[in-house]
Order: C-alpha cells, then sequence, then structure tokens
C-alpha cells in the first residue's frame, strides 16, 4: 500500500512538472494606493468602548471616521495652552 501511495504520488509530481495547465494561471499585481500630499497617515490604539461610539456617530451622522478624527484633534489642540 505504501509502495502504491509513493507511486501515485511520484506521477502525480511527473504530470504536474511535464503538463502544461489547462486553464490560465492568474497574475498578481500590486495594489497601487493613491497618497495625497495633504493628507498624513496616523494609526492609533483607543478604548474599544470609544471606537464603537465614534463608528456610531459616523453612521449617524453619515461622515467618515476620518472626519470626526480629525476635528476632534483640531479642537483639541485649539483648546491647548500655545508652549
Amino acid at each position: 500500500m505504501k509502495k502504491d501511495y509513493l507511486k501515485n504520488v511520484n506521477d502525480l509530481s511527473d504530470r504536474i512538472k511535464n503538463e502544461t495547465p489547462k486553464i490560465p494561471i492568474q497574475q498578481v499585481k500590486a495594489v497601487k494606493v493613491k497618497v495625497s500630499e495633504d493628507n498624513g497617515h496616523l494609526s492609533i490604539w483607543i478604548p474599544k468602548d470609544l471606537l464603537k461610539r465614534v463608528k456610531t456617530l459616523a453612521i449617524q451622522e453619515d461622515i467618515p471616521i476620518k472626519e470626526i478624527g480629525a476635528k476632534a484633534l483640531e479642537l483639541y489642540l485649539s483648546t491647548r495652552p500655545k508652549s
């Protein structure tokens, strides 16, 4: 039984090496991301309950989370004493 298995594996291996595929092989291309020069990227970790509230607000107000974050940061920075 082990010999049959090894023979089948070898036969399959030979077929893969020698036969051309019947369907075209898919070509993989990298996705190009447009980066606006006006925007920067920021990743932060926030508490789950805060994230849930932000997502809920974004849905209710039909605005992107990005806009909520930008407005929140602007408000925070505008209320801080200038150093």
